[in-house]
């Protein structure tokens, strides 16, 4: 399973971003899928998750009512709409895919970072 990920960048606080993450692969549409974000010097941390239909999601109490996860089942991406973001949302954004995903520690399969700064 490959994870591509992409939209990260540089943003002024209060401003907003679309993260994207296409799978490849031997992905399986039963895959749940999901973000991590880590700050270097600390812990890779769960952002959000959305189970194989989209009907559940997941969000950390440090983003929820701010980042909406999504995917488009039939071209195997996953989406993380971040709105009123702010500088301590800065860090590398891991795509993830996996049944372990739901879990909200770990996953199956990891994609590259994509590098998000809020920063004015």
């Amino acid at each position: 399973v490959q994870l591509q990920a992409s939209g990260g960048g540089l943003v002024q606080p209060g401003g907003s971003l679309r993260l994207s993450c296409v799978a490849s692969g031997r992905f399986s549409h039963t895959y749940a899928m999901g973000w991590f974000r880590q700050d270097p010097g600390k812990a890779r941390e769960f952002v959000a998750a959305i189970n194989w239909s989209g009907g559940t999601t997941y969000y950390s109490d440090t983003v929820k009512g701010r980042f909406t996860i999504s995917r488009d089942t039939a071209k195997n991406t996953v989406y993380l709409q971040m709105n009123s973001l702010k500088p301590e949302d800065t860090a590398v954004y891991y795509c993830a895919a996996g049944n372990k995903v739901l879990r909200r520690s770990t996953a199956d399969y990891w994609g590259q970072g994509t590098q998000v700064t809020v920063s004015s």
